[in-house]
């Protein structure tokens, strides 16, 4: 299976949630205990071992907040 690694733009972040439901492995998660300097939770991923790097999250990103990195494979 693929890894990836999610990186967040935190402060950039508005809480919108739509990476949460994107997320077909259910590892991102809004930030309960963290508020931004934009006064909202931002989005974090909750087991970044479980990433596959399919960048849905990034993809429903209305604030291009989010950036995946995809490990190559190894033959």
């Amino acid at each position: 299976m693929a890894k990836g690694k999610i990186t967040f733009n935190e402060d950039q972040c508005k809480g919108c949630g739509l990476c949460v439901t994107a997320c077909p492995v259910k590892i991102v998660e809004m930030n309960e205990k963290k508020i931004n300097s934009r006064g909202y939770h931002p989005a974090h991923v909750s087991e970044p071992d479980k990433c596959t790097g399919c960048a849905n999250c990034a993809i429903m990103c209305p604030d291009v907040v989010i950036t995946v990195y995809r490990e190559a494979k190894k033959d």
